[in-house]
């Protein structure tokens, strides 16, 4: 028998771009929206230059956030400083607002460990990168944990996408965040496809926010092809958790446009049917469009947006080539806080080697 329970779903715009109803009063703020705009091109064409580079070899395995720009966008705009992000492997967006430099992405999925250690201090307590899958949803709770012990009013915030929602570690996490009233928010970004397992095909669950309510925390869905949408629900999603009012669920349905990473070729399992029509509701099209009608973009803007994000990633690129390799030592060094002694002996052999070569690596 099907669920009963109706879960609010939240659109503002169309996929022309026309607005369905009223907007919320922060909608007139023309700076802000302009500002999701620029942030949006600016990760679609950063996503494009990684798969370049990696299709030439310059870094390793990457994972594409082609199509699901929007939701990565409004939830690091709706992320106070002092909150803490637990993000998965498709957060590109959100590291970038938050201070994650490109080129240190770059290193990141160029196998570089150094990768992970910021500069900016502003995003020096987020986590980095977590590959398997949905064990980020533990690390979050246990963060909200110690905001709560430390009576601090900051926020969790963790995402995954739609395949991790099967995961014990993420139902897990769901259960004691409803239990211990932990000021954490869950994020799913539902791009229709866990690798090549459908949504049909994952769960029985109507939606995805329908998970939440095991739990005894609300749940509700957003389209995360709409960035006003996206961004008015999960900022309300992370001030109720500011507030003491517990955990939520955002389910932002969206659709993957490109393969799952680089390493994947989604033509063996998906239609270019599916394809062609997923593209017709693409996010930044949609909001381009929305702004045009409203007289906050043109053409000239535009050509600048695209010179200004050209230069941006030209540069951050030369950075990330003129990091010197680290050295080979360095295998050992992200492992364990303190080194097993076979490992040790095994590092200072690979030490000894090196230093009877020279130091050449």
């Amino acid at each position: 028998m099907p669920l009963s329970v109706q879960i609010p779903f939240t659109r503002f715009l169309d996929d022309q771009g026309r607005a369905l109803d009223t907007l919320p009063a922060w909608a007139s703020d023309a700076e802000l929206l302009r500002g999701f705009y620029r942030h949006m091109v600016l990760v679609r064409a950063f996503d494009q230059k990684c798969i370049a580079l990696q299709r030439t070899g310059q870094i390793g395995t990457y994972a594409s956030t082609l199509g699901q720009e929007a939701v990565g966008t409004a939830l690091g705009q709706a992320m106070s400083r002092e909150d803490v992000l637990v993000p998965y492997y498709r957060d590109t967006a959100i590291q970038l607002l938050r201070g994650v430099a490109m080129h240190e992405i770059l290193l990141y999925w160029g196998g570089d460990e150094r990768g992970s250690a910021w500069t900016d201090p502003a995003c020096a307590e987020d986590f980095p990168i977590c590959v398997p899958i949905a064990t980020q949803a533990c690390h979050a709770c246990g963060v909200a944990a110690a905001f709560r012990t430390r009576q601090q009013h900051r926020v969790a915030v963790t995402t995954c996408g739609d395949g991790a929602t099967s995961k014990g570690d993420f139902l897990e996490s769901l259960n004691l965040a409803g239990v211990w009233q932990l000021p954490v928010v869950f994020v799913v970004n539902n791009n229709q496809w866990a690798i090549s397992v459908p949504r049909s095909l994952q769960s029985a669950a109507p939606t995805l926010a329908h998970k939440a309510l095991a739990a005894g925390i609300p749940g509700e869905q957003v389209d995360g092809n709409d960035v006003l949408a996206v961004y008015d629900r999960v900022q309300a999603a992370i001030e109720r958790a500011r507030a003491g009012k517990g955990a939520s669920l955002v389910e932002c349905v969206t659709y993957r446009l490109g393969d799952h990473t680089t390493a994947d070729d989604a033509s063996r399992y998906r239609s270019d049917e599916a394809l062609k029509e997923a593209w017709q509701h693409e996010p930044i099209g949609r909001f381009q469009r929305f702004l045009h009608a409203r007289g906050e973009w043109d053409e000239s803007r535009e050509q600048a947006l695209q010179a200004q994000v050209g230069e941006l990633i030209a540069a951050a690129v030369e950075t990330y080539k003129a990091v010197p390799p680290a050295a080979p030592t360095a295998a050992f060094d992200h492992l364990y806080a303190r080194l097993p002694a076979f490992y040790q002996a095994q590092r200072e052999q690979l030490a000894a080697r090196i230093e009877a070569l020279g130091g050449e690596s």
